[in-house]
């Protein structure tokens, strides 16, 4: 039974990938706007901002870095989402139901395109940060660890998409569901240190997902040893991920039912 599910998502992975391939535009466009975003915050603000000392002798790119990365992934899980609403507005899940496949094979299918996806605007967007300057103090296991955190945090917010794409009644709508996601490093230490916030906007910022991530792939990438934020950054994942898969697991079920 696994074999069967394993190679109906096989199949079915490859069939999304080739929609993938056919219109690049859309890993493309996931990179571009992160990186005009990196641009911008490099070049025209980020010299009047004061990381603090904890952002030891690296330049600004080195700083934002991570938290660019992470709007990356925010940007495309949205056409994780369309692509899914598409195939349910089409019928295309209707079809697969009356077929003999595994029923969960449509899910990961969409969820493994994301991450090969993703993970491709991800490499763009690092090759343009190494030509504005990037440079990492990481060893092997360092970068090993920090692509370990992004494909969790790419796998946890996939997921979130694959609820959206589920429950959303029109295309555009489910595609739209990740415009909060893509704020929230704006309140977070993605650009500059929570220290001077406002106080409500501090709390907020310090206590929401993505500084924690933002953080720990920061120490990772210069090098230094993660402290315990690194935790609560792998519990938000983690938590995240494993609420949405239930969660899209019951919405598939009730759609199926």
């Amino acid at each position: 039974m696994a074999t069967h599910a394993l190679a109906d998502t096989a199949r079915l992975t490859g069939r999304s990938l080739k929609h993938v391939t056919r219109s690049p535009d859309t890993i493309i466009t996931t990179a571009v706007m992160p990186v005009a975003i990196m641009l911008l915050f490099v070049y025209v603000l980020g010299g009047a901002i004061d990381t603090g000392p904890r952002a030891g002798s690296g330049s600004y790119v080195d700083y934002t870095l991570p938290g660019i990365l992470l709007i990356t992934v925010a940007m495309g899980v949205s056409y994780t989402a369309f692509r899914l609403s598409t195939d349910v507005q089409g019928g295309f899940f209707d079809r697969f139901g009356s077929l003999p496949i595994a029923r969960s094979a449509p899910l990961w299918a969409h969820v493994l395109t994301s991450l090969a996806a993703n993970l491709t605007s991800l490499v763009l967007v690092v090759g343009v940060a190494l030509l504005m300057g990037f440079r990492s103090g990481a060893g092997v296991l360092g970068w090993l660890a920090a692509v370990g955190v992004l494909v969790l945090f790419t796998l946890a917010l996939t997921w979130v998409a694959v609820v959206a794409g589920l429950s959303a009644t029109s295309a555009e709508g489910a595609g739209a569901f990740s415009y909060p996601l893509i704020l929230l490093p704006f309140v977070s230490s993605a650009f500059v240190p929570t220290g001077p916030m406002p106080g409500p906007v501090r709390w907020f910022a310090e206590h929401q997902p993505v500084t924690s991530i933002v953080d720990t792939l920061r120490a990772l990438f210069a090098g230094q040893p993660v402290d315990a934020g690194a935790w609560v950054a792998l519990t938000w994942c983690v938590g995240v991920l494993v609420l949405a898969q239930v969660l899209a697991s019951v919405v598939h079920r009730r759609r199926n039912a």
